[in-house]
C-alpha cells in the first residue's frame, strides 16, 4: 500500500503546496472581514482543512478530464492518471472521498454555508471542461478559486453581502494574472494540442494584461476593505503585494518558461501579504 499511498499523495500535488494557499488566503480575509476580527478556531480549521481537502479533490478531478490532453504536454505527461500509474476510476473514488470529508466539515457550520457549497462543488467540476470551449477559462478558475470568498461570509453570518461578492470578483483577476502566468508556460504545447488558456487569448498582450489584472484585483479589494479597517495594516499588507507585482513582472518580461512558472509558484506570497494586512488591520 505504501507505493499506492505515495501514488495518491502525487495524484493530489501534496508536495506543491502553493496550489492550496492560492485558495486559502483570499478565505481566511474574507473570515476576518466577515467577522470583523479573529473568527475563532473553529472556522479558522474548518476552512484551513476544507481548502486542502477541495483542492485535492479537485486535482484529482482536474487530471482525469485532461488526461488525454496532458500526455502531450512535458510539464504534465508522468501525472499519474496520465501515465496510467493510477485509473480514472481510482482517482474519481479518490476525488470523491476528498471532496466527502470536505462537505463534513461544511456540516459543522450552518445551513446557509451548506447550501452555498453545492454551488461551489459545480463551478469547481465545470472547470477542467471549460478549457475545451471558453477562451478564457481561467476566469472560471477565478470563481472556483475565489468561493471560499462567500462561503467565509455565509459561515459567519449565515448571509453573503454585496461586498462579499464584490470581493470575489476582484479575486477572479488576481487568478487571472496568476493562472496566466502559469498557462504562459505550456502555451507551445497547448496551442499544438488545441487547448483554449488566456495566455493563447491574449497573444502579445499577455504581459502587460496579467500585470494590469493584478492592479485591478488590488484596487477593487482596497475600494471595498479600506472602509472596513483601521490603521495601517491594509495599506502594508498592498504595498508589501504591489513590490512582488513588479518582481513578477520581470520574471514574466521575457516569457520562458521557467520565469513565469516561478512567478505563479510564488504567487501565494501575494495572497499572504494581503491577508497579513487584513489581519493586522483589525489587532
Amino acid at each position: 500500500m505504501t507505493p499506492r499511498f505515495s501514488l495518491y499523495l502525487d495524484l493530489i500535488r501534496w508536495n506543491r503546496p502553493a496550489g492550496w494557499l492560492l485558495l486559502l488566503w483570499p478565505s481566511l480575509s474574507a473570515l476576518w472581514l466577515a467577522a470583523g476580527g479573529f473568527p475563532g478556531w473553529h472556522l479558522v480549521i474548518v476552512f484551513t482543512l476544507g481548502t486542502i481537502l477541495m483542492r485535492s479533490a479537485g486535482c484529482c478531478i482536474n487530471d482525469v478530464a485532461d488526461r488525454d490532453f496532458d500526455r502531450h504536454v512535458k510539464r504534465t505527461a508522468q501525472r499519474p492518471v496520465t501515465s496510467g500509474a493510477v485509473s480514472v476510476r481510482e482517482a474519481l473514488v479518490v476525488g470523491a472521498v476528498l471532496a466527502l470529508a470536505a462537505f463534513g466539515l461544511v456540516l459543522t457550520t450552518n445551513a446557509h454555508a451548506v447550501a452555498w457549497s453545492f454551488a461551489a462543488l459545480a463551478v469547481s467540476l465545470a472547470y477542467p471542461y471549460a478549457k475545451r470551449f471558453v477562451s478564457m477559462p481561467q476566469a472560471v478558475l477565478g470563481v472556483a478559486f475565489s468561493f471560499g470568498i462567500p462561503m467565509a461570509y455565509a459561515a459567519v453570518q449565515a448571509d453573503i453581502p454585496l461586498q462579499a461578492w464584490v470581493l470575489l470578483v476582484g479575486n477572479l483577476f488576481w487568478v487571472l494574472a496568476y493562472d496566466t502566468e502559469y498557462a504562459m508556460v505550456d502555451r507551445d504545447d497547448d496551442l499544438r494540442i488545441g487547448m483554449k488558456t488566456s495566455a493563447i487569448t491574449l497573444g502579445r498582450w499577455d504581459v502587460p494584461a496579467v500585470l494590469a489584472f493584478y492592479v485591478i484585483h488590488l484596487a477593487i479589494w482596497s475600494w471595498v476593505i479600506a472602509p472596513l479597517v483601521h490603521g495601517w495594516g491594509w495599506w502594508l499588507g498592498v504595498a508589501a503585494a504591489l513590490a512582488q507585482v513588479v518582481w513578477h513582472a520581470t520574471l514574466i518580461h521575457d516569457r520562458t518558461r521557467d520565469g513565469c512558472f516561478k512567478a505563479f509558484r510564488l504567487n501565494h506570497w501575494v495572497g499572504f501579504s494581503l491577508f497579513c494586512g487584513v489581519a493586522l488591520s483589525f489587532v
